[in-house]
């Protein structure tokens, strides 16, 4: 039916441009915005729309305010061939981000609001759609939704990605499903307590593990596949905004696996396009075309 499902989250992104981070006090605790926008992202919508741009059919299974802002996303999604028909939409206004964006290192802040009403039912996760895509990619905003997606998928035999941003009383449940957990830093060290992040890997990797992968910012990525470990350098860019590179990088990292690529390759991809979204503006707005990524691959 899809090359893959996506369940979780979106947002809309009030991005302010200011010429340093604020302070309680002294001449940083008034500062002057310097550029303002508003720009669609979130989570597993802008990993799904990086697979779209990659060539993938992709399909959301998440839910939208029914305001001027879920209006944005689901028009966002359906221009970048991401389908929505699960798409659930709630009487009350979309999630959204404030993003506080130092215009000197291009590194964000962000400040989150998504009312309950959105919150994703288990009972919404369509059997069919999951039993029917490539790859099953979740994130940890509704638990028992991505738990139910997850499980189905690995019981099928369908792999399945994740964006686990916190570490909460599920997670480790969550994990037990994901079958290529792909962490930001700070998560994998909250998970094992490990400081060197090849150890952290080998901590948290499962039997059921295909990879396991860490995301490095500015310093790269490593990933463990079966007892190798493999490695790539971060990519010296002018970042003029590193909002939702990590999703840009999951959605590489997912077209790079489905089209059948080696794990060096893959985090190879999947690293410039993190990279090449971070010299643009905006989440979904940064990502790369497949052809940019190409050409420098």
């Amino acid at each position: 039916m899809f090359d893959l499902v996506g369940v979780g989250a979106n947002s809309v992104d009030y991005v302010y441009r200011l010429p340093d981070f604020p302070a309680p006090e002294g001449p940083k605790s008034k500062l002057r915005i310097r550029q303002h926008a508003i720009s669609p992202g979130g989570q597993t919508a802008t990993t799904l729309c990086t697979c779209a741009a990659m060539g993938l059919e992709p399909t959301y299974i998440g839910a939208a305010g029914n305001d001027d802002n879920g209006e944005l996303i689901r028009d966002e999604l359906t221009n970048r061939s991401v389908d929505v028909s699960h798409l659930a939409i709630r009487d009350t206004d979309n999630a959204f981000a404030v993003i506080l964006l130092n215009e000197k290192q291009g590194e964000r802040v962000v400040l989150w609001h998504r009312k309950s009403e959105l919150d994703l039912e288990p009972e919404e996760i369509d059997p069919d759609a999951i039993s029917g895509a490539r790859l099953v990619h979740v994130d940890d905003v509704d638990e028992s939704a991505a738990i139910l997606a997850a499980s189905l998928a690995r019981a099928s035999g369908i792999p399945v990605t994740s964006d686990i941003e916190r570490v909460g009383v599920r997670t480790r449940e969550l994990l037990s499903f994901v079958t290529i957990p792909i962490f930001a830093e700070h998560v994998l060290e909250a998970l094992t307590g490990e400081k060197d992040f090849e150890q952290g890997l080998r901590a948290v990797k499962e039997p059921h593990h295909d990879m396991v992968c860490v995301t490095l910012g500015a310093r790269g990525a490593l990933m463990l596949a079966g007892d190798r470990l493999y490695r790539v350098a971060g990519i010296p860019v002018d970042v003029v905004d590193s909002t939702g590179a990590g999703d840009v990088f999951r959605g590489a990292f997912i077209a790079a696996l489905l089209r059948g690529d080696g794990p060096q390759d893959i985090l190879r991809f999947a690293n410039l396009a993190a990279a090449l979204s971070c010299t643009r503006p905006g989440a979904i707005g940064g990502i790369p075309a497949l052809a940019e990524i190409q050409a420098l691959f």
